[in-house]
């Protein structure tokens, strides 16, 4: 078995899955195949609906985990039972009926306008990334970027003359998204300081001159807002949210931020409705006479 869920990994692999998306799945099938083998049945006949739903619960009474990540266990656990079928391993896919919660519907942590202008000027007080910090800050707020988005830009990937930069998204599907002159500027600015870069090589190198990782990423974003007094977690995906916010409250319909975001459908983007009403709503209650809150 362990054998066959290296194989589904590769195959992921293959398919352009990004690489949080595959640790992911490597985590959960981990997982499941550790309980398999705790209770000795480790053979694709042992793979029946009654041992999934053991396993499932077994994960619920002991970690307690949120609904959305039974949710992520289940995609993971019917994702490698399509494959096995794929492959003619087993006749019909076990997992494929699995009773699923009902997703948990969760509000994206965005950032202020302030507070995403502190964040973005303290990338200039890096001792020693400063031009590379600021341009990259920049970029994920400009256009919204994902992590694994634009550590796998190039260059060449930067159209400075029409404004846009050509993103490779999920499921290897490019697109076109706008960028701001502030974003391209900060780019340029840390282009010049590089040695003879090349339109092939990255856009983004780690301090040994390497592309940089996702997870080198994080640490700057973790270390970039300690410093710049943020009183809540940052992380990549505060920045996308962020863009994504602050376009809707200022007018940009849905379905231009849903080709930006590169969501394959409308509901995705639709989350960062409820984010605009939440905010309509404090206003509303803080300015109307007869709200709650000026009683």
């Amino acid at each position: 078995m362990d054998e066959l869920v290296k194989a589904f990994l590769l195959h992921l692999e293959n398919k352009n899955f990004s690489p949080l998306t595959i640790k992911s799945y490597r985590e959960d099938l981990d997982q499941f195949l550790q309980f398999c083998k705790s209770r000795r049945q480790n053979n694709l006949s042992d793979f029946v609906p009654a041992v999934i739903r053991s396993f499932l619960s077994s994960v619920q009474n002991t970690a307690h985990p949120a609904r959305n990540t039974i949710l992520r266990k289940i995609a993971s656990l019917r994702s490698f039972g399509a494959y096995l079928l794929q492959q003619g391993k087993i006749e019909q896919n076990p997992f494929k009926l699995l009773p699923a919660p009902k997703r948990e519907r969760i509000l994206p942590k965005f950032l202020s306008v302030e507070e995403t202008d502190r964040l973005l000027n303290t990338t200039q007080k890096s001792p020693h990334f400063a031009a590379r910090d600021k341009a990259l800050f920049e970029l994920i707020y400009s256009s919204g970027l994902r992590r694994s988005e634009v550590t796998r830009l190039n260059i060449r990937d930067i159209d400075f003359f029409n404004g846009i930069v050509k993103v490779l998204g999920k499921g290897s599907k490019e697109r076109l998204v706008p960028v701001t002159d502030t974003a391209l500027e900060a780019i340029k600015t840390y282009l010049a300081c590089r040695k003879n870069p090349r339109p092939q090589d990255p856009l983004f190198l780690n301090k040994n001159n390497q592309r940089l990782t996702g997870d080198g990423l994080a640490y700057i974003f973790k270390n970039t807002a300690i410093a710049s007094h943020l009183a809540r977690k940052v992380t990549p995906h505060s920045l996308r949210h962020s863009f994504a916010t602050h376009l809707l409250n200022n007018g940009c319909d849905l379905r231009s931020l849903q080709e930006m975001l590169g969501h394959k459908s409308l509901a995705a983007t639709q989350v960062y409705t409820h984010v605009s009403l939440e905010k309509l709503k404090s206003v509303y209650n803080q300015a109307h006479p007869k709200s709650e809150e000026n009683l």
